[in-house]
This record gives structure tokens, C-alpha cells and sequence, in this order.
């Protein structure tokens, strides 16, 4: 058994041929889609956040009005760039999302990629420490979350407060217990993914990675993988840590399918640089009819490995396609790799 979710890079433009002509219509949308998608049995809503883009910038009013709408299906990002965040008013927002959801929060973090702007993140008032890098900044931002997360006190209470304190140091508020051990890691590097198995986050590993070793993607992401469970295990947590691996993966069941993608030129890994320095590695897209889905699936080592899957939504397509797409995938692809009965 497997967990298969939906990822939704939330786009949008006013262009005609679009399904998602306003930012309106993708929150939405999102909301829609996610309310279908538990409807036909998945298991996971994921949405990913960018700043500065047509797309979806603040997750949280999202993933409460999806949790207020939803019973079972998990809700979650991957992933929220931690440059850009106030770890202690995210605290709050994921707290209060993850309570009106009934603690089906799932929330994925990270460092963040290549941007539409140059240093975003200085336009929301951070700015790396002295002997920092903003990499360095988006960890230290993310251990002050999971630190916090853990709902102890640890600020003075006013001795003259407006309303009654409960005893000892204060924590934030709304606290929602168990959210911690729902937080997870987008790593792009094997180093990376070592890092949060230390922290004791869950592993977000996408279709997109650094090419560390010249190998297909499949084969280094399940090395990734691989370090990561054997740095959770060293750690000495006693819990077992969730993983997810997002794919495009489309079956081609009708000649809307073929028409979108039966001649999808991205069947094989592509490689370029995120910038001067990072080598990255862009894994392939599957699309074809079930049967041979099948067999294409059942050679991809990181599927394999991880416990959850994300399927990338061409969410501009509408509410109606997408959840086909998902459909097709629970019934007719899932059962045969013994992800469903």
C-alpha cells in the first residue's frame, strides 16, 4: 500500500486558454480539486508555494478553507520557502490550519528554488546573519519552527497581563500537538536530506534534485532516499519517518489524454544548472496507457522506496480534467503496482 496524493503548482494567466484565469479562480479551484480528490479515495491535497509569481503564495488561508471543507484526505505544501518566513508567526498559522483540519496538516519546507525576483526574500525584511548564507538563514529559520513547534514555554509572562496566564513560561498559541512530527524537508542534495533525517522531519523529494553522481534521476533519488533512512535510523528516533516522491504521471485513457500529452517529449531525465554552480538533474514524465504505465513505473527505484506519492497536476486544465487524471491513476494504475487493492 501506498499513499498517492495531488501536488498543485497553483498557476494561473489571463490567457483564454486557461482554466485558471485570476488568482481567484486557482484558490478556488484548489479548493474544489482537493474536495474531489478525497472524494475519489486519495489520499493527500499538496500545494506548492512561490512568492512573486501567478501562482500560490500564501498557503495557509488555502489549507484551512480546504480542511474546513474535507474529512480524511491530508493537506499539505511542498514546499514553503523558509527564506521568506517568520518561523514564529508560521507556528501560529500552521497551528491554527492544522486544528481546523482535525491534524491532517502536512507540511512541507525547505530552502526554496531558483526565484521569479533576485533575493525575494529581502523584500520581506530578512536578511542573512552576519557570516550566513541564505541558505544558512532558511535552516535557522526552519530549527526556530521545529523548536517551537514542540508547544513548550519559553517566553516571560507579563506580570500585569489583560488576561489571566496560565502558570510558567508561555508558549504560542493555538498549539496543535502531534504537527511537529508532520513537518517535512524538501531536499535537493543528499546532504540535505542526511540533515533533516538529524532534525527528525519527514523527507520531501521532488523531480528535481542535484546531480551528484551522472546516474538516471530514479537511481540517485532512491540513494537519497536510502542515506536519509539509514541518518533517521542513526539519529536514534523512535518514530518511522514518512517520505514522498512527486512525479508526472499521466494514463492515457481518452483522446483528451493523448491529445495533452500522448506526445510528451519529456520521457527521458534532462539535465541544466540552477545556477553557475549547482549541476541539477530534471527527471522524466510518464505518459501512456495503463498496462505500459505499469511496466515504466515498475523500474523506478524511487517510487519504490518511498511510502508516499504526489502526483503533479497540470492544474490549469480544470477541476474536471485533473480529477480524472487522479482517478485514472487510483484505478487503473494503482492496483496493478499494489499501491490499491
Amino acid at each position: 500500500m501506498k499513499k498517492i496524493g495531488f501536488l498543485s503548482f497553483g498557476h494561473w494567466t489571463p490567457s483564454p486558454q486557461s482554466g485558471t484565469r485570476s488568482a481567484a479562480d486557482t484558490l478556488l479551484q484548489s479548493i474544489d480539486l482537493a474536495v474531489a480528490a478525497e472524494e475519489l479515495g486519495a489520499d493527500g491535497a499538496y500545494f506548492r508555494v512561490h512568492h512573486f509569481a501567478r501562482q500560490l503564495s500564501s498557503p495557509f488561508p488555502l489549507l484551512a478553507a480546504i480542511g474546513a471543507k474535507t474529512k480524511t484526505i491530508e493537506i499539505g505544501t511542498g514546499v514553503i520557502d523558509m527564506r521568506y518566513e517568520n518561523p514564529m508567526y508560521m507556528a501560529e498559522d500552521a497551528g491554527a490550519a492544522d486544528l481546523i483540519s482535525g491534524g491532517r496538516l502536512q507540511l512541507g519546507i525547505s530552502r526554496g528554488s531558483p526565484e521569479q525576483v533576485i533575493d525575494g526574500w529581502r523584500h520581506f525584511g530578512y536578511v542573512p546573519q552576519e557570516g550566513e548564507n541564505e541558505s544558512d538563514m532558511a535552516r535557522r529559520h526552519t530549527e526556530v519552527l521545529l523548536e517551537v513547534l514542540r508547544g513548550e514555554g519559553f517566553a516571560k509572562p507579563n506580570p500585569q497581563p489583560m488576561f489571566p496566564n496560565p502558570p510558567g513560561l508561555l508558549r504560542l498559541e493555538p498549539y496543535s500537538e502531534g504537527l511537529r512530527e508532520r513537518i517535512w524537508w524538501g531536499a535537493g542534495s543528499n546532504a540535505t536530506a542526511v540533515w533533516a533525517a538529524k532534525l527528525g522531519m519527514n523527507l520531501q523529494s521532488s523531480t528535481l534534485k542535484d546531480d551528484e553522481t551522472g546516474e538516471p534521476f530514479h537511481i540517485q533519488q532512491a540513494k537519497q532516499i536510502r542515506a536519509y533512512r539509514q541518518a533517521w535510523k542513526d539519529a536514534g528516533h523512535t518514530r518511522e519517518p514518512r517520505v514522498s516522491v512527486s512525479r508526472s504521471i499521466f494514463a492515457l485513457m481518452d483522446d483528451r489524454d493523448r491529445m495533452y500529452f500522448g506526445a510528451s517529449r519529456n520521457d527521458s531525465d534532462s539535465v541544466g544548472y540552477l545556477d553557475e554552480k549547482t549541476r541539477a538533474i530534471f527527471g522524466r514524465s510518464y505518459a501512456a496507457e495503463p498496462d505500459k504505465l505499469v511496466d515504466q513505473l515498475k523500474k523506478d527505484e524511487a517510487i519504490a522506496e518511498a511510502d508516499t506519492l504526489l502526483l503533479t497536476v497540470p492544474n490549469q486544465l480544470g477541476v474536471d480534467y485533473n480529477a480524472h487524471v487522479i482517478e485514472s491513476i487510483l484505478k487503473h494504475v494503482a492496483p496493478a503496482m499494489g499501491w490499491r487493492k
